[in-house]
């Protein structure tokens, strides 16, 4: 007997699903019995994501930066179907890499137009459609947005990228807390250091260097968290579809980290090899002096 697909007659909207996260989160859904309307910039991908799926998926080219683009999206998922159970607000690269030392206002702007503001007319265009879909007894509609584990502190990415992100997820409490009344959940998830495309867009990286680029930074992600494997987008694809789900009915404005535990702690905290302070002080001690 086939296991129940947790999202069958829902309508799910997926932005930056042509790649990475968000297309294997757009499989996902569809493979679960929901109508996702997956978006992206590139119409290409977004082909490729459809032709991919077992699933039901429509494709809208959509930039995620223009209000306009936002809006319409949202209005055809509900005009076609009566209206929107589910938001993922995905797409999203790495910004502009200048330090704050060095970064100019069209870059940090650009950042968080992308990053940040599209988030939020991600629910102010989604919400008029998702009031009414909302039930006590599901859990209520449900919002997700994609953070990061660069939002939590500094070091795991550029300065604009940490800001934007730390930026979703206090608009994730805030929006729980507006969109509490119409039974809305609002939560996000937040990634570690997960293998897609996203780093080698970031560094321009193309062709058979980019596939190269892949395959090294998939063997250094094996050492740089406490779980012994290179994260894949399938494992915060499956993390939101738990967030969308009834099964978190009792869950909203809070985050998921997905990060295979890289933000436990220094690395002597979880690394045999790597000594701490202490370890450090008593080699020190038990050390010559001369």
């Amino acid at each position: 007997m086939d296991a129940p697909s947790r999202f069958t007659g829902k309508t799910v909207v997926v932005t930056g699903a042509a790649s990475g996260i968000g297309r294997a989160t757009t499989l996902a859904f569809a493979g679960e019995g929901a109508i996702v309307y997956a978006a992206d910039i590139d119409a290409e991908g977004l082909a490729a994501t459809a032709a991919a799926s077992n699933g039901e998926v429509r494709t809208h080219v959509t930039d995620v930066t223009s209000t306009e683009d936002i809006r319409a999206l949202m209005d055809r998922a509900a005009a076609e179907t009566g209206g929107i159970d589910v938001v993922f607000n995905n797409a999203g690269a790495g910004g502009d890499r200048a330090s704050i030392a060095e970064i100019e206002p069209a870059g940090w702007d650009r950042t968080m137009d992308l990053l940040l503001r599209s988030v939020a007319f991600g629910i102010r265009y989604a919400v008029p459609h998702m009031k009414g879909r909302a039930s006590t007894q599901t859990g209520g509609a449900a919002i997700i947005n994609t953070s990061s584990v660069a939002a939590v502190g500094p070091g795991y990415s550029p300065s604009a990228y940490a800001v934007a992100k730390a930026g979703v997820l206090h608009l994730t409490k805030v929006a729980a807390a507006d969109l509490a009344q119409h039974g809305i959940r609002v939560a996000a998830v937040q990634p570690g250091f997960i293998n897609t495309n996203i780093f080698t867009r970031a560094l321009d990286i193309t062709g058979d260097a980019e596939t190269m680029a892949k395959a090294a930074i998939a063997h250094m992600s094996q050492a740089a968290q406490p779980v012994a494997r290179g994260g894949q987008a399938q494992d915060i694809a499956q993390a939101v579809l738990f967030l969308a789900s009834e099964a978190a009915g009792f869950v909203t404005g809070t985050s998921l980290v997905v990060d295979g535990g890289i933000t436990i702690g220094p690395r002597h905290s979880w690394d045999p090899a790597s000594p701490g302070l202490f370890e450090t002080l008593e080699q020190f001690a038990a050390a010559p002096k001369s």
